[in-house]
């Protein structure tokens, strides 16, 4: 079913070699992705000041829950695709694309109307401060309005990827950040839109992109275009996609309600630190780019090679990308300890020496737990694709709990530097539940007696 020169073969051949030649389009696709978050940063930072910059720090997590939700739904339907595609049932792949299309769709309107009536009253129950209110409530409502776009490009990126190709997705991604950054220029300094401008912005970049990815699938990769036939109702394989994008979306959804929690002690703090964190927070989302590529990679490579039945190039993939964990969480450390001062300057466009010095003070600190971080994601993506959908959920809930904890109890008390310890220590235990539900997984353990 390899037809593309774009696809990379994850049945055959070296392991870590055609998972590094899978990951890295991921990867650069995942940096184009963030830009289009963080170049509304760095322009709002420079062009309309510290005040409309922490107007979108307050609601980032907002904007990641959205984000993280419409790739988690996604990411979990093409596990189900990925599965059929290793096994060679290209019946039951178009199945399940067609499947996907009907729950995503639905699910994205229903999400987006419930956003419409409750953003304000989430935005004042995370304490975003007053000053800030109105451009924050601007910002993250017209991204709302864009989450069938955000969804759209996914799940069609998430298709391609699930049969191989990581190449495609990655172009389209390139040519509409472009796009992004020219409409944010333009309608923030020339139209003078301020934050709705970055906001409009980024939701017409991502709709290229969507265009531009259908057109692709339509005259390029027709093995992914469902015919009528394959949308009639089946219960079971339904219930295989809900299940599994539902679960994806929902981790993914809990992580992301904890990261809001978070946010809420972080504005009580004020816009001070709101500036300096959401400056630190975009580059600790670089730097957690090539881990979560990764783990997209282990998750389309464990999904195939077990609908193909091949368990041992499963137990060696992890093994590979541990120690790949290990060595780039080293790197990384080094970037962050050698350049993170500058770096919180270019990003915010600030001067404030309490803003560098909180945005480079959580870059130390989260640097060396990377490792810990990439772990957990292999981890967890792996259980996903081998049809786990409890266990992942497990641990977004520990982290969920850890994050009301140290909202509740230490960051009033440690102020910021509660904040910067948080998330890491909640990360060396979520990985120590995900290695125990991996090892002790009858599928597991079954392939390694065979091995």
């Amino acid at each position: 079913m390899k037809n593309k020169s774009t696809q990379v073969d994850l049945l055959h051949g070296p392991i870590m070699k055609s998972m590094i030649i899978f990951m890295i389009p991921i990867l650069i696709s995942n940096v184009f992705q963030q830009l289009y978050n963080a170049v509304d940063t760095a322009i709002v930072g420079n062009y309309l000041g510290d005040n409309s910059l922490a107007a979108i720090g307050s609601v980032a997590a907002v904007f990641e829950m959205m984000v993280f939700f419409c790739n988690s739904l996604g990411s979990g339907f093409a596990i189900v695709c990925g599965r059929s595609f290793g096994s060679g049932d290209e019946d039951r792949m178009k199945q399940s694309v067609a499947a996907s299309l009907f729950i995503g769709l639905g699910t994205c309107i229903v999400i987006t109307l419930i956003a419409m009536v409750g953003l304000a009253p989430l935005l004042k129950l995370i304490n975003t401060p007053e000053n800030i209110f109105a451009e924050a409530y601007t910002y993250i409502r017209i991204i709302a309005l864009g989450l069938i776009v955000t969804f759209s490009y996914n799940l069609c990126s998430n298709m391609l990827r699930a049969i191989g190709d990581s190449v495609m997705p990655l172009v389209f991604l390139i040519i509409s950040s472009l796009l992004n950054i020219v409409l944010d220029i333009m309608f923030i300094t020339v139209f003078h839109m301020g934050v709705a401008g970055a906001a409009i912005a980024t939701v017409i970049a991502q709709g290229v992109s969507t265009i531009l990815c259908l057109i692709y699938i339509f005259n390029k990769t027709k093995i992914l275009i469902p015919e009528a036939r394959h949308f009639k109702y089946n219960a079971e394989l339904y219930k295989d996609v809900s299940g599994q994008g539902y679960a994806m979306a929902l981790m993914g959804s809990i992580v992301s309600v904890g990261s809001i929690i978070l946010q809420s002690g972080i504005n009580s703090l004020g816009s001070t630190i709101i500036a300096g964190h959401v400056a630190a927070r975009k580059l600790y989302m670089f730097g957690n780019m090539p881990f979560t590529s990764m783990s997209q990679a282990v998750s389309t490579f464990i999904s195939q090679n077990k609908g193909a039945n091949q368990g041992k190039r499963i137990l060696k993939a992890m093994r590979s990308a541990y120690l790949y964990d290990f060595v780039l969480a080293a790197v990384v450390s080094v970037f962050f300890f050698t350049l993170a001062p500058t770096m919180v300057h270019l990003i915010s466009g600030s001067t404030n020496p309490v803003i560098i010095s909180n945005g480079s003070k959580m870059l130390y600190i989260v640097g060396p737990f990377y490792a810990v971080l990439g772990v957990l994601m292999q981890t967890r993506f792996a259980l996903q694709g081998i049809g786990s959908k409890l266990i992942p959920m497990i641990s977004s809930i520990i982290e969920l709990i850890g994050k009301i904890l140290f909202v509740a109890i230490f960051i009033p008390k440690f102020q910021y530097d509660a904040v910067v310890w948080c998330e890491p220590l909640i990360w060396v235990v979520m990985t120590a539940q995900l290695l125990y539900a991996f090892n002790t997984n009858p599928y597991i353990k079954s392939i390694r007696k065979e091995a």
